[in-house]
């Protein structure tokens, strides 16, 4: 059974919406482990992400959703089956590697990849947050390379102190394990 999560007031969110909308980095709960997060349209704050992961940009991102739409821009270009295959997983806890035909995601968030990790999140909060944002968000687990993915606010403190520019309070999602991962073109789980 999931635990209750808790909801975040509109001031909070309005909060962190303003931190993200000014190209700030936060930390946030997901349906498993806490993430950071920021525009993932905002070089400055993308690469702050990887520096404070301590993460080469080559890797690439995740990009999270609130909802199928704030995706649609993804998936249109993409064949019919490929769009069902990535419909099938979402909402929920599942990254879909899509082909980003268009080159609408920045380098910095691809890293060296032609796909695109996306998931449209189940998690309440998560959600709130993008449809606030009315933006898609960079979504990476909120630990240096190497250190396990914070599953408290105290760990996410301990990692990176003030180094952040806002630590968004609630619950995770009641997940044992970050996201699986599914190439949607070749159908092979990679996580």
């Amino acid at each position: 059974m999931k635990p209750p999560l808790q909801p975040l007031s509109d001031w909070q969110l309005s909060q962190a919406v303003r931190t993200i909308r000014a190209g700030g980095v936060i930390a946030y709960p997901t349906e498993a482990v806490w993430g950071l997060g920021c525009d993932p349209w905002n070089t400055n704050a993308v690469e702050r992400i990887l520096e404070l992961k301590q993460r080469p940009m080559e890797k690439g991102l995740i990009v999270v959703a609130g909802s199928v739409e704030q995706v649609r821009f993804l998936l249109d270009p993409l064949p019919e089956d490929q769009q069902q295959k990535a419909l099938g997983y979402w909402p929920g806890p599942f990254t879909c590697l899509l082909p980003d035909l268009l080159g609408q995601i920045p380098q910095e968030v691809r890293g060296r990849h032609s796909t695109i990790a996306v998931r449209v999140s189940d998690h309440p909060l998560v959600q709130a947050l993008c449809q606030a944002a009315d933006s898609p968000l960079v979504s990476t687990s909120a630990n240096p390379a190497g250190r396990q993915p914070a599953r408290y606010s105290w760990q996410v403190r301990q990692y990176f102190g003030n180094r952040l520019d806002r630590v968004v309070a609630g619950s995770l999602g009641g997940h044992r394990q970050p996201s699986q991962i599914i190439d949607i073109v070749s159908g092979q789980q990679l996580r």
